[in-house]
């Protein structure tokens, strides 16, 4: 019985494996507002207590549906050119393990149930996840065939999913935050670039249609301006007199060795051992990074806690 539902392109498990949950990592983002308001004498109020966290975590479910739904819209769009790809040939809809019709169906179930939940949450945060699908739609279908735009479009995305943390527990979020959560992802889209180009060879005809316009020396140099940019940034947030004044100390500059280092180890694994092409599973495996975000969390939990008073 399984066998037959699978050849009809119906697999549970392959629809599942086709929404990429492994990739949910990415809807973390939305939790920063949470995080950093819970700290913020100023915006304590609306940060505390479970219902607070309950509606964070509600935010980053939504997140979670929609960006499945762009997943799925994604593999049917590129089913072909992905059975031309080493890896993405396995892939359920370029495999045939799941056919077009329910994989279309669950895309549509799962962007109308998160927009709806975004909707039932504030209608910022609905309005926010429908800005997110149509600038998803304009990336697959057009703008992600344009080299550089394709990696700025994917740094736009996280710094959608940081303002949905924030309408949707009305607090205010710091526009370096948001600057910092686009150059990071900016940083991410281009090493994988360069793995794409680097592995694609002269001779071959790229997986990727923007790969044409990319140049493996200059995304090499556009990598280390982006990396830069993003420590400084970070360093200039956390020792700035505006997080300074909200948070009631100039300890969080404690955080940058850490930001410095996970970026710093990233681009060792990159250059040294090829990784990059999968962002999520570099964060997911690698217990060196696994360690220094820990260690990121716990020192800026530290600090914060310290500032209240130990509250």
């Amino acid at each position: 019985m399984g066998g037959l539902i699978a050849q009809r392109g119906w697999c549970p498990l392959a629809l599942v494996r086709a929404m990429r949950p492994a990739q949910w990592t990415k809807n973390g983002v939305v939790l920063a507002a949470y995080f950093f308001a819970r700290w913020d004498p100023s915006q304590q109020a609306r940060a505390a207590g479970w219902g607070a966290l309950a509606v964070a975590l509600a935010a980053a479910a939504a997140f979670c549906a929609v960006s499945s739904a762009v997943y799925l819209i994604n593999d049917i769009h590129d089913r072909e050119a992905d059975r031309a790809h080493p890896q993405k040939r396995s892939r359920p809809l370029a495999s045939g393990a799941l056919a077009v019709a329910p994989a279309a169906i669950a895309a549509a179930a799962l962007a109308a149930v998160g927009v709806s939940a975004g909707f039932a949450v504030t209608a910022s945060l609905g309005e926010t996840l429908l800005a997110y699908l149509g600038l998803q739609a304009l990336y697959t279908y057009g703008l992600r065939q344009v080299a550089l735009v394709d990696a700025f479009i994917i740094a736009i995305g996280f710094v959608i999913r940081a303002v949905a943390g924030a309408v949707a527990l009305d607090v205010r979020i710091s526009p370096w935050l948001l600057l910092c959560a686009f150059l990071l992802a900016l940083f991410l889209a281009l090493c994988k670039r360069r793995h794409e180009k680097v592995r694609s060879g002269p001779d071959e005809a790229p997986t990727r249609e923007a790969l044409d316009g990319y140049d493996a020396r200059a995304l090499d140099q556009a990598i280390a301006v982006v990396s830069a940019a993003t420590v400084v940034s970070y360093a200039l947030y956390t020792l700035s007199e505006e997080t300074v004044e909200r948070f009631g100390t100039n300890r969080l500059g404690l955080t940058i060795p850490f930001v410095l280092f996970g970026i710093l180890r990233y681009l060792d694994l990159v250059y040294r051992k090829g990784g990059g092409e999968r962002p999520e599973r570099v964060l997911l495996t690698d217990r060196v990074l696994m360690v220094t975000i820990l260690l990121y969390g716990l020192t800026a939990l530290t600090v914060f806690q310290l500032a209240n008073g130990g509250a």
